[in-house]
């Protein structure tokens, strides 16, 4: 999908000028989030050229599939002369074969906000995991490693009695997780699991833990969130047509082919590549892994509204509005220039 910042950055940057709030201190860094196809790489773009000349910007990516090298059209990435225009980090940083998690993210985003600030630039954190903007906002629970005996006997389940019956016990011993998930959701659903049968408490207990400590103020978040479902649901489907088009398919099946890749594996988990194996597997017609590829990507536009609204020091720009664009441009001033 092309993308367009439809602003006057002139304009855009004058109506900024009328809004000011103090701060104790600058922030280190600003955070910009939504769900898939909001608007964000746009949004980014134009922050990063206006501030061109303050400074500049660098985007950190805060994307669980954009880590992941030769996943790029189904992960909808930056084009080069985007990656171009701006310093972009954290994209292309892993074999699809090599997980990555949110501990090593909140370590690279530490390391990243240093070295970009020592360049006099603005570290500009961009993405839709929410996982990763709680923990990099949160910090990081103290719940136990994977155990892999634990690990293996509920795989052994799965394959005797089902999904279903395995969401089902979730939701009797961790309501809120299960509420959370999707049913489909095979590796968080284990994972909950697997914390429960290892500590005898809710993964759930160990999420919000330091949510006493509340958000870090010195990185302040602006998110794009819709009111219109329908408007999203629009872009989402056209968004993935423009995927098939361009060889998204044709991407699953090269990176099959290389043969040291499972289903099972993070990276192929991802929303589409999951949808796309499984078309591979069961020989689906085209239209058939589109629709459930929009179904999938619609539910994962959910769950990361569902995440950000549980942020309640979060910064909203309508994002369907006819100026969101320049209210992120001015809001983005506001809290860069206290």
């Amino acid at each position: 999908m092309h993308r367009r910042t439809g602003l006057d950055l002139g304009e855009a940057f004058t109506a900024s000028r009328t809004l000011k709030t103090p701060f104790l201190k600058p922030p280190v860094a600003l955070a910009l989030a939504g769900p898939t196809a909001s608007g964000k790489t746009a949004a980014a773009l134009a922050i990063a050229e206006l501030w061109q000349h303050q400074g500049g910007i660098e985007i950190i990516s805060v994307d669980s599939a954009l880590v992941y090298r030769g996943m790029n059209i189904g992960t909808a990435k930056p084009s080069h002369s985007e990656l171009a225009s701006v310093p972009h980090h954290l994209i292309d940083i892993r074999d699809p074969l090599h997980a990555y998690s949110a501990a090593e993210f909140v370590r690279d985003a530490g390391r990243l906000i240093v070295e970009i600030s020592a360049r006099g630039s603005m570290p500009l954190f961009v993405g839709g995991t929410m996982l990763y903007f709680k923990a990099l906002l949160e910090g990081l629970s103290d719940m136990p490693p994977a155990d892999p005996l634990v690990r293996a006997t509920l795989h052994e389940e799965l394959n005797a009695v089902g999904l279903t019956a395995l969401y089902a016990r979730l939701g009797a011993v961790d309501p809120v997780t299960a509420a959370r998930l999707a049913p489909a959701d095979t590796q968080r659903i284990l994972r909950a699991l697997e914390v429960w049968q290892l500590t005898g408490k809710p993964i759930s207990s160990f999420q919000t833990r330091n949510a006493s400590l509340g958000p870090r103020a010195d990185i302040p978040l602006i998110s794009l969130e819709p009111q219109d479902r329908g408007w999203l649901h629009e872009r989402i489907a056209l968004r993935f047509d423009e995927m098939l088009s361009r060889g998204f398919l044709d991407e699953v099946k090269t990176l099959r082919a290389r043969g040291d890749l499972q289903s099972d594996l993070p990276s192929m988990r991802c929303v589409g590549y999951r949808q796309a194996w499984e078309a591979l597997d069961n020989d689906w017609p085209l239209s058939e892994l589109r629709d459930k590829g929009v179904s999938a990507t619609r539910q994962l536009a959910k769950r990361q509204i569902t995440w950000l609204r549980s942020m309640p020091t979060r910064h909203v720009v309508v994002a369907d509005q006819a100026h969101a664009m320049a209210q992120t441009i001015a809001l983005t001033q506001q809290l860069l220039n206290p």
